[in-house]
């Protein structure tokens, strides 16, 4: 042992003798020598915190912790005690900012140990309540400018005073494949961008018509839509691979037309021929019936490429089903179509006690011009000629 470490084991010894008969003062004296010949030392900054929030002083608590949080900004107990002296000091508003960095860094529920759990319980508590304070203070400022705008303005508006507020996740496009730049993140389109919305639900009855023919006569032919090779990560897709649970008949796969499904429906397939097919040889289009399950849940998930929306118009509801797309959530209704960027994570419910179908279809990004979409083939095929070669 080095005279240094003997030095500092005499410290310590001299520090915790001195807390064991209570006499806080001369430990805390000792502890600022210590700190002196090690200023490195985070954990005597935190036991000087300690010590002074023990003798009543919570500015020099304070002042230790800051300290502290100047070696290691990233302290999770650090910045939890900062946020109790914060609350103690200046209430829970003021407090509310540093517990919510703190619960940041929070390890799990079951990591926690236990006496850093009601601490951390309180945080939460106190951010909730915060976050629930300011939200109802916002609207309270905002509703009467509310009732000068359209229904959509109001939507977008109340999304950003939950993000404001700290209630709402902020969701980004997050495409698997090609992310397009510049391009909105827009969970639900506005109809006015698709002008054949008018033709497609005219023809509800006659596209449903078709998917009960293929109903009767292909029901084998609906095959699960998650379906990875054995050994391949799963993920959230678990419950679902392989399972007929969610399933699907193709009329156009990754570009290529299902001759056999599209002479069962040769309606629906020629409707979809005037249509702003995404075609993207190789990637899209993809145009199918999908089927789910009752009381079946498709898990939060995100598409390719923002360069193309996907269409739905439901055929088959027995039932309440939802759908959400970032922070915004609907029920299908038989006859209204809708489209929506599926780079933005989604999931959906079929809350009823029957099957639900679907028709889903993919069509170009309306802010894509045509010069862009031929880029974008030639892109694509580039990169299907690069790893097929």
């Amino acid at each position: 042992m080095t005279s240094a470490e003997r030095r500092q084991g005499d410290q310590n010894a001299a520090i915790q003798a001195a807390l064991q008969r209570g006499d806080r003062k001369a430990a805390l004296s000792l502890l600022r020598e210590a700190e002196r010949a090690d200023p490195g030392d985070k954990a005597l900054k935190m036991q000087r915190a300690m010590i002074c929030r023990a003798l009543g002083d919570l500015a020099g608590a304070l002042s230790a912790l800051e300290d502290a949080l100047a070696l290691d900004p990233y302290d999770f107990v650090a910045l939890l005690s900062k946020g109790a002296l914060m609350e103690r000091s200046a209430g829970e508003r003021a407090a509310a900012a540093i517990y919510r960095n703190a619960l940041l860094l929070a390890p799990p529920e079951d990591e926690l140990p236990p006496p850093l759990r009601a601490p951390t319980a309180r945080a939460r508590e106190v951010v909730a309540r915060t976050r629930d304070a300011l939200e109802a203070h916002l609207k309270a400022r905002t509703d009467a400018v509310k009732t000068e705008v359209s229904d959509a303005t109001r939507r977008r508006f109340d999304e950003s005073l939950g993000i404001f507020s700290g209630r709402t996740k902020v969701y980004v496009q997050e495409p698997l494949l090609l992310n397009y730049p510049r391009l909105p993140a827009i969970p639900f389109y506005d109809r006015s961008l698709f002008p054949w919305f008018e033709d497609l639900e005219a023809a509800t009855d006659t596209i449903r018509g078709e998917l009960e023919v293929a109903l009767d006569a292909a029901k084998s032919d609906f095959a699960p839509y998650i379906a990875y090779p054995k050994g391949a990560p799963v993920n959230q897709w678990g419950e679902l691979n392989h399972s007929p649970r969610w399933s699907s008949l193709h009329l156009w796969r990754d570009g290529v037309r299902q001759d056999d499904a599209c002479k069962l429906c040769p309606k629906t397939t020629a409707l979809l021929e005037t249509l702003p097919l995404s075609d993207q040889p190789g990637y899209a289009p993809t145009a199918m019936f999908s089927a789910l399950d009752a009381k079946t849940h498709i898990p939060a998930h995100t598409g390719s490429t923002n360069v193309r929306l996907l269409c739905h118009l439901p055929l088959i509801l027995p039932g309440p089903a939802r759908f959400r797309v970032g922070n915004e959530t609907r029920e299908w209704k038989m006859g209204q179509a809708w489209v929506f960027d599926d780079t933005i994570e989604h999931e959906a419910w079929n809350d009823a006690d029957e099957l639900r179908v679907i028709l889903i279809f993919d069509v170009w990004n309306p802010f894509i011009d045509e010069g862009e979409k031929a880029l974008v083939r030639a892109l694509l095929a580039a990169r299907k000629e690069f790893y097929e070669s």
